[in-house]
């Protein structure tokens, strides 16, 4: 195996262009069914659109694939679409998320949220705009884990293939729901341990980025219980370091690659593996200044760069970027342990890279 992929294996099999067609497809069924019922319904549809359409590293699909080619599935344009329901389940997540973070921006632009309520105040409607806002993105999040089960069912695929499916795929969409959960409790709460931290981190993102996503791949092509227990070993690691990365970019990543402002975390209070690791060892001083800028909505630039400067002087980020390799290395070892297809075993370590290495 090697550690470089000269074509992104989500893009191999021409898998991004055939996930995407397979949403455009369904969403402009969507729009039509909307648009019958009423006219008003046509920016929710334009939204959803957008935001599905408009981005996303189709991660999700990806691994899933991977694991269906890797245990013996036969490709089909069919199985395609059906893994492409994974990324209703991810718009649903970071819709709602974006919402509970009070975030203004998702990839670069208004969160749905904001969204409507400009559209709200643009029309000079009566109430809040901001309640308005906040009502359409719950509504609209629901309706994207709608549709994930819809998309999954209207497929094509045998349904007997399906029901494999079906205790991965309800699985999944619990796990990040109540990772979800624990996320703002833990923000709540002011909990900073690291195992909590660890286990908000498995639970709202490692599970359901990376090990369901095998799970329902492997379950589509009936594999046999030792690639479901070696895909578990790689799935788990993997995406917790995947969330560690993402904590990374929370606090020092590049707003212009990120899509969002520099050091939004900090602002939303998340309490990370990296915000942990720093409490973790700081002195009183700097405890109190982390926990002050923490959740601060008012957190200037200065201010993040102060919180940045200890965290770093803690060797809580070097930290963080050593549990990341040793999370990641453990992954590719689990790889090892059984026969997989060979070009979906190295997809999946290039996709294990891509993942952990991301800027973005």
């Amino acid at each position: 195996m090697t550690h470089a992929a000269p074509v992104s294996p989500v893009d191999r099999a021409s898998l991004r262009q055939r996930v995407d067609k397979a949403l455009s497809d369904f969403l402009a069924g969507r729009r039509a069914w909307m648009t019958d019922v009423d006219d008003a319904l046509v920016p929710v549809a334009e939204a959803i659109e957008a935001f599905v359409l408009g981005g996303g590293k189709r991660l999700r699909p990806a691994f899933a694939y991977w694991g269906y080619r890797g245990a013996g599935g036969v490709d089909t344009d069919a199985v395609v679409t059906a893994l492409a329901a994974l990324e209703f389940v991810q718009a649903s997540a970071l819709i709602h998320d974006d919402l509970m973070d009070r975030s203004d921006t998702r990839r670069g632009e208004p969160a749905v949220h904001r969204r409507f309520a400009t559209r709200h105040r643009h029309a000079g409607w009566g109430g809040d705009p901001d309640g308005f806002g906040d009502a359409a993105a719950i509504l609209l999040g629901d309706l994207c884990l709608v549709w994930s089960d819809e998309l999954l069912h209207s497929a094509g695929l045998d349904p007997r293939t399906v029901a494999r499916a079906r205790p991965d795929f309800d699985e999944m969409r619990t796990e990040v729901t109540i990772g979800q959960y624990l996320d703002v409790l833990t923000q709540a709460t002011g909990d900073t341990s690291l195992a909590r931290a660890g286990k908000v981190a498995r639970y709202k993102s490692a599970k359901y980025t990376v090990e369901r996503p095998l799970l329902i791949g492997a379950a589509l092509a009936d594999a046999p219980a030792d690639v479901r227990i070696a895909y578990s070993a790689y799935g788990m690691p993997l995406g917790e370091a995947f969330q560690l990365r993402d904590d990374v970019l929370g606090v020092f990543g590049d707003p212009a690659q990120t899509g969002k402002p520099a050091g939004d975390d900090l602002r939303e209070g998340k309490r990370t593996y990296l915000v942990a690791a720093a409490l973790e060892v700081a002195d009183d001083a700097g405890r109190t200044l982390l926990l002050g800028g923490l959740g601060d909505e008012e957190l200037d630039a200065t201010g993040v760069a102060r919180l940045r400067e200890l965290i770093v002087d803690t060797g809580a980020l070097a930290r963080t970027e050593q549990r990341i390799v040793t999370l990641t290395d453990a992954a590719l070892a689990a790889l090892t342990a059984v026969d997989l297809d060979t070009e979906a075993r190295q997809a999946l370590v290039d996709l294990a890279i891509a993942a952990t290495r991301r800027a973005d």
